[in-house]
């Protein structure tokens, strides 16, 4: 198969049936970014559904002036769109770090489970209006800005998701297997990239993503349809019960003299290093889940790109996301055998020729090759994602745990999500595609650097983590983390 006639830029066209998303002083289809679809069932899936779900949505943006659809094109172009609709995107990361400091000291003094019910309804509320948000022509301006307030909802009840989630899983599992626990949650990304995949692909092929059926209400099903899996998930963590670390050190507190300082002081004064370097190591992750999937489904189906169809890049999106899940679950195994900072390390590593190797992979122009450009970047994303879930709770001491490791994630999302694919766009638009290829590899080298300032933690207790002799003593007992701490 040859690959159609393509410029070396990058940039996404007017393409009929993609998702509008644009300036305010554009004609707006409210459903144009959407959040990524979280798998509520396990601890946190919402999570990357607001950013995994937004994924497949900014990818499928476009301009839409209020005056014709064709004067987007004259007044911004097809790069200056793109910018456009990611900008939308990546108005959730912005909100990210000050819900994990909110919610961190919620889920610090409260406890994990009541903050993670609260941060679903916020995300779920979030997620189901904006597929009721009543198009431009009805509310004029208003549409665009209630769209953005409600993706920095979103944004901001993400940022505390992913540290409860995993917390309740890292906390509960055995010392020697808890890289594996705390990978359950971590399989949300994948679970919403081929839930939003399956569900795009079945409304593009049943009313076709030229249609006025698709621009008028067929964008909405899936935002509306989350209600299901926000109920369901709702129902599972009110089941759920609070972590024995968090009710002893709770215990300790209540009996305790000291006063009580704020989780998000303390996390700051105690571990600013492990905080930034966090923060820095989770950079990469987070720069090739949002490049391989938003970026790559958009640079896949535009003209100036690959021009494949875009059934086909959502099917392939599908396979992509099976390999992400398997590579997550791998590698969380894996970092219970040999250490997370091991894996994290090699995958860094790995990901630095390969982020230089990918458009030239890409540019061959076949769907094998967009499959494994695609797939590949998954794999590496996993080999990060999977002892992740373990390695942040790890780092942080369990009084200001979901404060210190949110923080951590949710800067490393801010740099890696949220300003990588914008900075891409641009360097993609005026250097052409290896220029982003460079630009991979020299956020793999910074997580790759700050991944070596921090310590191994496999085996840690996590009822003394935190500390320099607990992280100079890892535990490798089968007791649990709670009754060791007794």
């Amino acid at each position: 198969m040859t690959s159609p006639r393509r410029n070396n830029t990058v940039s996404t066209t007017d393409v009929k049936g993609d998702i509008a998303c644009s300036k305010a002083s554009h004609r707006l289809r409210p459903g144009p970014v959407r959040p990524a679809p979280r798998w509520p069932g396990s601890p946190s899936p919402a999570r990357w559904a607001a950013s995994s779900s937004s994924t497949t949505s900014s990818s499928t943006a476009r301009l839409r002036p209020s005056s014709s659809p064709r004067s987007s094109s004259r007044h911004s172009g097809p790069a200056a769109g793109t910018l456009a609709s990611f900008g939308t995107f990546a108005v959730a990361f912005v909100s990210r770090p000050l819900g994990a400091v909110l919610f961190g000291h919620f889920g610090d003094r409260m406890g994990r489970k009541k903050t993670l019910v609260i941060t679903l309804l916020i995300m779920g509320i979030a997620t189901v209006t904006i597929g009721l948000l009543p198009d431009a022509s009805v509310i004029g301006v208003a549409a665009p800005i209630i769209l953005v307030v409600l993706r920095f909802l979103q944004g901001f009840a993400v940022g505390g998701e992913w540290a409860g989630a995993a917390l309740l899983a890292a906390e509960y599992a055995p010392p020697k297997h808890r890289g594996l626990f705390a990978a359950f949650p971590q399989l949300g990304p994948s679970i919403g990239f081929a839930l939003a995949s399956a569900t795009f692909l079945i409304i593009n092929l049943s009313l076709g993503d030229k249609s006025d059926a698709f621009l008028t209400f067929g964008w909405r099903i899936p935002f509306i349809g989350s209600a299901v899996l926000v109920m369901i998930g709702l129902y599972i963590r009110l089941k759920i019960e609070e972590t024995p670390v968090f009710k002893e050190a709770s215990d300790e507190s209540a009996v305790s003299a000291a006063p009580r300082r704020l989780p998000v002081w303390e996390s700051v004064r105690n571990q600013p290093r492990q905080i930034l370097l966090g923060g820095a190591s989770t950079m990469m992750l987070f720069a090739f889940f949002y490049i391989g999937t938003a970026f790559l489904s958009s640079y896949g189906t535009s003209a100036e790109g690959l021009g494949h169809s875009r059934p086909t890049i959502l099917s392939l999106g599908i396979v992509g996301a099976m390999f992400f899940a398997i590579g997550t679950i791998a590698s969380a195994v894996l970092s219970d055998r040999i250490g997370r900072r091991a894996v994290i390390v090699g995958s860094c590593v790995v990901a630095i020729p390969w982020s230089l190797l990918l458009f030239p992979i890409l540019d061959i122009g076949t769907t094998w090759s967009f499959a494994i450009g695609l797939s590949g970047t998954l794999l590496i994303v996993a080999g990060i994602y999977g002892p992740v879930g373990a390695f942040l709770p790890e780092l942080f001491a369990t009084r200001y745990r979901y404060t210190g490791a949110g923080m951590a994630y949710n800067l490393g999302a801010l740099v890696g999500g949220g300003v990588t694919p914008l900075v891409a766009v641009s360097l993609g638009a005026s250097l052409g595609s290896p220029a982003i290829g460079l630009l991979l590899a020299g956020v793999s080298l910074v997580s790759l650097l700050a991944t070596f300032g921090l310590p191994e933690t496999r085996g840690i207790d996590l009822a003394t983590s935190g500390s320099t002799a607990a992280r100079r003593q890892p535990v490798t007992g089968p007791s649990s983390a709670s009754t060791r701490a007794r």
